[in-house]
């Protein structure tokens, strides 16, 4: 396979589970009620543990009272728990209830299951390939991750001064 047919079958194969990953998060999100960004919330809590508001607002790319807002919805919805740190009172610590991370974790099994039907699909030779190429692929995406730009900084850089892309 040439180097521009795997980068070919590479950006299929993201636009695939792009595209299923978005429906089934869609389907669930508004299965429980939420919002796209509350999901969000919630799977930065769930990755991190523990948050602040400002570190939200951030992530989030929105204003603090934006944030604190939906973390407000979260916290009545018994999703999310807010508490004060012991020596100043100022300084809120947010994690996931139990349920607000039941709730991720099935949407999180959901998207498993699919992955899992694809994998019995294959033989076991096939699952030896894969196995083998996606480890490169891991490795290669590590080492981007440690210090290399990505993409996304590159064309940023490549347009430093443009709007969107295009030249004002």
């Amino acid at each position: 396979m040439t180097s521009s047919k795997l980068k070919a079958t590479i950006h299929q194969l993201m636009d695939v589970i792009t595209t299923r990953s978005i429906q089934e998060r869609a389907y669930h999100v508004k299965a429980a009620g939420l919002s796209i960004p509350q999901f969000g919330i919630l799977m930065h809590l769930y990755y991190h543990n523990t948050s602040g508001v400002s570190l939200i607002s951030e992530f989030m790319d929105v204003s603090t009272a934006a944030a604190s807002q939906m973390v407000d919805r979260l916290v009545q919805n018994g999703l999310v728990e807010r508490t004060e740190e012991p020596n100043d009172r100022r300084v809120k610590h947010l994690t996931l209830t139990n349920e607000g991370r039941v709730l991720i974790e099935t949407g999180l099994a959901t998207r498993h299951i699919w992955v899992d039907a694809v994998v019995e699909r294959l033989t076991p030779q096939e699952c030896r390939q894969v196995e083998q190429g996606l480890d490169i692929l891991a490795r290669s995406l590590e080492q981007i991750q440690e210090g290399k730009k990505s993409q996304v900084e590159k064309l940023n850089n490549k347009n430093e001064g443009t709007a969107h892309g295009f030249q004002e």
